[in-house]
C-alpha cells in the first residue's frame, strides 16, 4: 500500500468521523489521493461519466424510489395492510405476523428498507401499540427487522448496485433474493410467535373469513406489481431497468386514476423528494467510482486475491470471514457504502476460490440489511424513531432476539448455497 493511498484513507475515515456526508468524504479523499500521486484531477470526472454511461442498469434505482415513494403517499399501504390483517391477523402475535407479511408483499413493489418502514412503519405501529396490545418498543423492533426484507425479495436497490460493481445479472440476482427472503419471513414470524406465547399477548379479533375476499379485492391491484414486474424481467418482455419504469408507471396510475388518493400537489411534493434521495445515492456512487478507480490503481484486490490463494483458504472460511467483517462494518457504515466500496475488494478472492457471484451477492445484501438494524448506527431504528416517536432505548432493548433470528438465517445461506441459486438454476443460471 503506498504513502498516498493511506493518506487517502486516513482523510476518508477524519472526515467520516467529524460528521461529513459519506459521499463527501469518499469524493474528497479520492480527489486528495489523485493529486497526493500526481495524477490529474480531472480524472476523477472522467470515471464518474465513464462509469455512469456505462451503467444503463442505474437508471433503475430513481425509478424504483419513485414507485415506493408514489405507494406510500396513496392508500396502497393501508389497502394491503387490510388484506395482511384478514389473512393472518387470527393468528398468536396476530399482528407482528401481519408485520411480516405486509413487509414481504410490500418488498416486492418498493425495493427499498427505508421505503418499507417509512411506507407501512408508522401504521403497524400504531395498529399494535392501540390499547396496549403490544409494548411500543416491541412493535418497533418487529417493524423495523421485517423492513430488511425490503430489498431482499426483487425489485432491490442494493442488488442493482451490486450488479455496477461485480458486472452480475440483475434477473438472476432477483431470483436469487426470493427464497432467502421468504426464510427471513419464515424465521421472524416464529420468533414472533415464540415471544407472543411467552410473553402473553392478546389474541386478536380475527376478520371473519367471508370479508377475506372483499380485502383481496381491495387489495388485488397492488398485488399484481410484483408478478407484473417478475413476468416482465423473466419473461423477456423488459430489462430489469424498464421493468423499474413499468413499476413507477404502474404506481401512478394505480394511486392517481384507479384509487384516486393522489393530487398534483402530492405528486409533485413526491418527485421532489425522490429527486434529492436518488441525488444523495447518485453522489455516493460518483465517489464509489473514483475509489474504485483508486483501490484498481493500487492492484488491492488482486493482491488481496493472490494472498488469500497462497494461503489455500477454504471457500467456506473466507466466507464466513467476510461476513463477520460485513456485520462488524453494517455497525458503522450504510449498506450502500459497503456495497459499492468494500464489497469490490473480495471480488477477485471470490472468483479465484469459486465461489459463486450470485451467491455471494445475495448473501452480501442480507449481510447489510441486518447492518440497518444494527445499534449503534442502524439506520432503520433511526427512521422507525422518527416516524413513531418510539424512543431509541425501547427499540434497541428489544430488536436483539430478532438480530440473533436474522444472523440464523444469514448463516443458512452461507451454509447451503441452494436456498439462494436454486431459483435462479430453474430459469436457466448455469452457475
Amino acid at each position: 500500500m503506498s504513502v498516498e493511498f493511506a493518506l487517502c484513507l486516513l482523510t476518508l475515515f477524519l472526515l467520516a468521523s467529524i460528521g461529513t456526508p459519506i459521499g463527501f468524504s469518499i469524493l474528497v479523499a479520492a480527489i486528495f489521493y489523485l493529486a497526493a500521486a500526481g495524477q490529474d484531477i480531472g480524472l476523477a470526472g472522467e470515471q464518474i461519466l465513464q462509469g455512469l454511461y456505462e451503467s444503463f442498469v442505474l437508471l433503475a434505482v430513481p425509478l424504483f424510489i419513485v414507485a415506493a415513494n408514489i405507494m406510500n403517499a396513496g392508500t396502497i399501504s393501508e389497502r394491503l395492510l387490510n388484506f395482511c390483517v384478514a389473512a393472518v391477523g387470527r393468528f398468536r402475535g396476530g399482528l407482528g405476523h401481519v408485520n411480516v407479511v405486509a413487509s414481504l408483499i410490500f418488498s416486492g413493489m418498493s425495493g427499498s428498507a427505508v421505503a418499507d418502514a417509512a411506507g407501512i412503519g408508522k401504521i403497524i405501529v400504531e395498529m399494535m401499540t392501540r390499547d396496549n396490545r403490544y409494548p411500543p418498543g416491541y412493535a418497533a423492533a418487529i417493524t423495523a427487522a421485517s423492513a430488511t426484507i425490503g430489498p431482499i425479495i426483487p425489485p432491490s436497490i442494493p442488488m442493482v448496485l451490486y450488479a455496477l460493481v461485480s458486472n452480475s445479472s440483475i434477473g438472476y440476482l432477483f431470483l436469487g433474493g426470493i427464497m432467502p427472503g421468504l426464510v427471513i419471513g419464515a424465521v421472524l414470524m416464529g420468533l414472533n410467535y415464540y415471544l407472543s406465547v411467552k410473553r402473553g399477548f392478546a389474541l386478536e379479533d380475527p376478520v371473519p373469513l367471508k370479508e377475506l375476499p372483499r380485502h383481496t379485492a381491495n387489495a388485488f391491484p397492488a398485488l399484481l406489481m410484483p408478478a407484473i414486474l417478475l413476468y416482465g424481467i423473466y419473461g423477456g418482455v423488459t430489462t430489469p431497468t424498464e421493468a423499474a419504469a413499468v413499476a413507477a408507471a404502474y404506481a401512478l396510475l394505480l394511486s392517481a386514476l384507479f384509487y384516486r388518493a393522489l393530487s398534483f400537489r402530492a405528486l409533485y411534493q413526491i418527485l421532489v423528494s425522490s429527486a434529492r434521495s436518488s441525488a444523495a445515492v447518485g453522489l455516493l456512487i460518483g465517489g464509489a467510482l473514483i475509489l474504485n478507480y483508486v483501490v484498481v490503481s493500487e492492484n488491492i484486490p488482486n493482491v488481496l486475491a493472490k494472498n488469500l490463494v497462497g494461503l489455500d483458504v477454504h471457500p467456506l472460511v473466507f466466507l464466513l470471514s467476510v461476513n463477520l467483517l460485513l456485520l462488524v462494518l453494517g455497525c458503522v457504515l450504510d449498506a450502500t457504502t459497503i456495497i459499492l466500496v468494500i464489497l469490490p475488494l473480495f471480488l477477485p478472492a471470490s472468483r479465484e476460490l469459486g465461489i459463486d457471484l450470485i451467491h455471494f451477492g445475495v448473501v452480501a445484501v442480507v449481510n447489510t440489511m441486518i447492518g440497518l438494524v444494527t445499534p449503534p448506527y442502524g439506520i432503520l431504528l433511526f427512521v422507525i424513531n422518527a416516524v413513531t416517536g418510539i424512543s431509541l432505548r425501547q427499540i434497541i432493548g428489544e430488536i436483539w432476539p430478532f438480530l440473533g433470528v436474522l444472523v440464523f438465517a444469514l448463516l443458512l445461506l452461507i451454509l447451503f448455497p441452494d436456498i439462494i441459486l436454486w431459483l435462479p438454476r430453474v430459469f436457466g443460471y448455469a452457475g
